[in-house]
């Protein structure tokens, strides 16, 4: 084994000088120790730290069958020798058992050298012997000592440097990170409750990754004969220490990161319950009304539709964290389970009762934009009911009033349709608004509520008294619509009477001429004749009694009659004909005899008019009490 003094802060001044070992063995077995010299001044203070190294590298097995050690001073002056021979009493008293000294071709006082290492001995407590490097083996075997003094033991002192430095650098490694994680270990077992209860602090990591100096095993290859120094078992036991130390801080680190992950779900959560019951609530209870009008509906429905979407983003998170807690409680052990079951139950109460509230608001203002639908499609309607009700009629005859009167009717129809719709739609809106205080979170919406369902019964009310208003103008038109067709219809009879009339007078001309061959026919003809005046008299009393109705009508209707004035004189001159010409009948005597055939037809013919004129007077009747009550 050969070391360059300072290696590792050791074996930093190797450029100087080196002490090795080089593997080989003395006839006890012990180790042997090389100290090379050169021309430079040696460091004693650096050389005595190098053997220090040295001598703590093999076990006590071997330091008991002690050391050997060549001084090579070809290259160095005696004093330089004898000091060095000298620290060694000091350094490695009592595991140096020969000391040799391999002198120079060119060497130093014989005498001198001999007589102080001679005189030295029993104070050194090791032998010294001055030999050249041929005359070496006669102390230690060729196969144990290098080519520099005519061995043939192989030595390498540039990889065993490295194999040192590789194995120093893990040990310094390995036994700082086994210091670590035993601490970070201990720490979580001792905090294991306090970390439920608080964040654990992720900048407690290891220097140095574990995975890398597990993989490293030492870097080095060791052979047979350096088991004796203990580096193989030294590394394979910082490697099971490492191992173990190593799984217990993986399952720190998994318990660390499942609860970090835990934390930051519960952070999340707390973050998505604090806006919903924060100001998601605010902004919703804020949100009351209902409008007016449409327009006013719809720009609350646009206003909720912002907030929805606002809602909707907190609304994705939430879908994410109960996946991530799903997932979580599927793999999660049973210390979490109430506490993820309880994060996962809270977030869903909030979510669910926050989409409720939204979704209830939403149902309210559709409910609303109907209900103001409806109202303004009724408002519409009574307006054009109004508006024809407003018109003044003046129809052409009879027909187009029944028209008229039947589209009013339609129109009637269509409102009553709408203000039960109206009722409707307002029931179910104020149904709504009484269900609204079951999520007011505590605050009082009586107001609110009030403001409402005042507007709501006003707008049913009113529309109430409108259709009431209109019922009222279609119950006058339609009575003055009736009257008009009476008035239309007294004219055209009164107009036919003095038709029936002039008929009469015509017959009396043409068929009432006999005046009978005795006095018996004669007096079967004047009945006759009697009963014949007695038609005309009834057709003119119920003429004069229509146009009596007609002036009655239009005084009603405050209208003139479009025939009443022609028609009463006409009335009056042929009744005046008819008079006449029946009183000369009556006192005159028959000149002329008609023929029989004709009389019977002439007779047919007013035992007709008869019939119709006592109809005509019934009818005339019935309307006179209609009047008489309107």
């Amino acid at each position: 084994m050969r070391l360059a003094p300072g290696d590792c802060d050791i074996l930093s001044s190797s450029i100087k000088f080196e002490a090795l070992r080089s593997c080989g063995k003395d006839r006890r077995s012990g180790l042997i120790l090389t100290i090379p010299l050169c021309l430079e001044q040696t460091n004693m203070d650096e050389l005595s730290v190098t053997l220090d190294y040295l001598l703590s590298i093999p076990s006590e097995k071997c330091k008991a069958r002690g050391f050997t050690v060549i001084v090579d001073g070809r290259k160095s002056q005696w004093n330089v020798v004898k000091t060095v021979v000298l620290m060694l009493q000091n350094v490695v008293p009592a595991e140096v058992s020969l000391v040799c000294v391999v002198k120079p071709d060119e060497f130093w006082d014989k005498k001198v050298t001999h007589f102080c290492f001679w005189k030295e001995k029993d104070r050194l407590g090791f032998e010294v012997i001055l030999v050249s490097a041929n005359k070496l083996t006669r102390y230690i075997e060729p196969c144990q000592l290098t080519e520099d003094f005519g061995g043939s033991l192989a030595y390498d002192h540039m990889d065993w440097l490295n194999k040192r430095l590789a194995f120093e650098k893990f040990t310094k490694e390995s036994t700082s990170l086994l210091d670590e994680l035993a601490l970070i270990n201990s720490g979580s077992d001792k905090g294991n409750q306090q970390e439920k209860e608080r964040s654990v602090d992720l900048n407690f990591l290891p220097s140095v990754d574990p995975e890398t100096v597990l993989q490293t095993d030492g870097g080095v290859s060791w052979s047979p004969m350096d088991d004796e120094l203990l580096a193989q078992p030294q590394v394979m036991k910082l490697l099971d220490s490492l191992r173990e130390q190593y799984t217990r801080y993986q399952e720190v680190c998994r318990q660390r990161s499942k609860r970090t992950q835990l934390e930051e779900i519960q952070q999340k959560v707390m973050q998505v319950v604090n806006w919903l019951e924060g100001p998601g609530s605010e902004q919703l209870r804020t949100q009351w009304g209902i409008g007016d009008s449409i327009r006013a509906s719809q720009a609350l429905q646009q206003k909720h539709e912002e907030i929805e979407s606002q809602h909707s983003e907190w609304f994705a998170v939430y879908v994410e964290l109960n996946q991530q807690i799903a997932a979580l409680l599927n793999a999660g052990d049973e210390e979490d389970l109430v506490e993820l079951k309880t994060l996962q139950q809270q977030l869903s109460d909030v979510c669910y009762r926050q989409a409720s509230q939204l979704e209830f608001r939403q149902n309210l203002l559709q409910a609303a934009l109907e209900f103001h639908g409806v109202a303004q499609d009724l408002s519409q309607q009574l307006d054009g009911l109004l508006g024809m009700l407003c018109v003044d009629v003046a129809p052409a005859d009879g027909a187009s009033i029944q028209q008229t009167l039947k589209l009013l009717e339609e129109k009637l129809k269509s409102v009553d349709l709408g203000l039960q719709g109206l009722r409707e739609k307002g029931q179910s809106l104020l149904d709504q608004i009484t269900n609204q205080a079951s999520w007011a979170y505590g605050k009082d919406v009586t107001t609110e509520n009030k403001e409402n369902v005042d507007h709501i019964q006003g707008v049913m009310e009113d529309m109430q008294l409108r259709k009431q208003r209109c019922e009222d103008m279609v119950d006058v038109r339609r009575l003055k619509m009736l009257q008009m067709v009476q008035l239309f219809k007294c004219e055209e009879d009164a107009a036919q009477a003095v038709e029936w009339l002039s008929e009469l007078l015509d017959a009396l001309l043409k068929t009432h001429i006999r005046l009978g061959d005795d006095t018996q026919e004669t007096k079967i003809l004047l009945e006759k004749h009697r009963k014949f005046v007695d038609v005309a008299q009834s057709t003119y009393d119920y003429g004069r009694q229509l146009l009596q109705a007609t002036v009655v009508l239009c005084q009603s209707l405050r209208c003139t009659s479009r025939s009443s004035g022609d028609t009463l004189p006409k009335l009056n001159r042929v009744w005046k004909q008819f008079t006449i010409t029946s009183e000369e009948r009556v006192t005159s005597t028959e000149q002329y005899f008609g023929s029989p055939s004709d009389m019977a037809s002439a007779a047919e013919h007013i035992r007709e008019k008869i019939k119709l004129v006592c109809l005509k007077k019934q009818q005339l009747r019935q309307t006179e009490v209609c009047t008489t009550e309107s």
